[in-house]
């Protein structure tokens, strides 16, 4: 409770000095999230009403059997996130802006009480989203709008019942829905304020970890196949673009003059999308679930994929260096948390 009266207080004194605009910001974030732990039931009760649909009940007791893994093996918190369900009758829960220069890969920040600085700002209502990405565009920012089909609220909401599942995400394969439980609860371990990319690399690592361990201890063949497919695509998208990021940013970073550097971006985007076409005919078996991404990326779709990925493999050693356990592995997050962003960076980045 004292964490959720500083949190309020915080919150207060933001809206004080922010304005109509900052008011009008948190208000629909409060609302929205209010509107979503109202429409939540416990699982519990889902399960026991003979109305809840045959998929659901089944695709619920999946995800409590995952949710109860968490704690049991991945040593998550024992809490109320996540056994509780919502239908949101809408396809994300929220809608991210997302923001980079023409020439630069660096996302541009918002500030926020207590979670500090981050590199999105989000809304509940694509509408809102779509009005900042359009001003933003008009200021000369490349912008992406995104869904996202859940979020943390790192455990403060406890007190109100937690973080739902929702149907944005529960009939997701398998593998997915546990590696987007582990990776939400993560984020209620370690927390470092106004450092996205620590956060999302270190949550994508827990996830990683924790989905290998319950497809290998739970998952049936057909599950572990189907992962295995999508795991496939997600290493092929991270590859690729990750190729891209290198060589957009060996261009933003020489002296070649803005409309030469502007030329050889236009080239490396359309072998990216080439590059993605190929891969599509080929071992996807035509897999088309990155159209949209590709032909809307941009530095700021491009900026955003690398907060999510960047520092995974220092994060894996980090957990191979704790003798892969958990409670040592999350100790250690938190201390890193703790440094300086430039130490906290340098210590990870060391570790061997």
């Amino acid at each position: 409770m004292k964490r959720l009266t500083i949190w309020l207080a915080a919150l207060l004194a933001a809206l004080a000095a922010g304005g109509c605009s900052t008011l009008g910001y948190y208000a629909q974030a409060v609302g929205g999230h209010l509107d979503i732990v109202h429409r939540a039931r416990p699982v519990s009760a889902w399960l026991a009403d003979p109305a809840t649909p045959p998929a659901l009940r089944a695709r619920l007791e999946l995800a409590e059997r995952i949710r109860n893994f968490a704690v049991s093996e991945l040593k998550e918190p024992d809490n109320a996130s996540y056994r509780s369900y919502a239908d949101l009758q809408r396809r994300a829960a929220v809608w991210n802006v997302v923001a980079a220069p023409e020439l630069s890969l660096t996302l541009k920040t918002w500030c926020f009480p207590v979670m500090g600085c981050v590199g999105y700002r989000g809304y509940y209502r694509q509408d809102g989203a779509d009005a900042l990405a359009a001003t933003l565009k008009a200021e000369g920012w490349e912008t992406s709008v995104y869904g996202v089909p859940a979020y943390s609220t790192l455990g403060w909401t406890n007190w109100l019942g937690g973080d739902p599942l929702l149907d944005t995400f529960i009939a997701w394969p398998e593998g997915e829905l546990a590696r987007l439980i582990f990776h939400e609860l993560a984020h209620q371990e370690a927390y470092a304020d106004d450092d996205t990319t620590f956060n999302e690399s270190f949550a994508v690592a827990v996830s990683r970890i924790g989905s290998r361990r319950w497809l290998r201890e739970h998952g049936s063949a057909q599950a572990r196949a189907e992962d295995a497919a999508v795991s496939l695509r997600q290493h092929d998208f991270r590859a690729l673009t990750a190729r891209t990021r290198a060589q957009l940013q060996a261009v933003y970073d020489s002296r070649l003059p803005d409309a030469d550097k502007r030329a050889r971006k236009a080239e490396i985007m359309a072998a990216m999308r080439a590059d993605y076409a190929a891969l599509k005919a080929g071992r996807w078996g035509g897999f088309a679930g990155y159209d949209a991404w590709f032909a809307h990326a941009n530095n700021a779709s491009l900026g955003v994929q690398a907060a999510y990925n960047q520092l995974v493999p220092e994060f894996e050693r980090l957990f191979e260096h704790e003798g892969e356990d958990f409670s040592r592995f999350y100790a250690e997050v938190r201390r890193l948390a703790a440094l300086p962003k430039a130490e906290r960076r340098a210590t990870l980045a060391a570790i061997r």
